[in-house]
């Protein structure tokens, strides 16, 4: 997985959990799920990754 591909992947999973628990403390439910698809997002980038590197052995 590419240096860069990777940190932008594990961004997204730190800032979209960060959102999530944030807006959760504030009640703001549209925000709450934001966070959880940006999460997920970031998850999705990351098993991508893993899988070209996977093919490319």
């Amino acid at each position: 997985m590419s240096a860069k591909e990777k940190a932008k992947a594990k961004a997204e999973q730190i800032i979209g959990k960060a959102m999530q628990k944030t807006a959760r403390v504030q009640g703001k439910k549209s925000t709450e799920a934001k966070g959880a698809a940006l999460g997920l997002r970031g998850k999705a980038r990351e098993r991508k990754e893993k899988g070209k590197d996977f093919f490319k052995h």
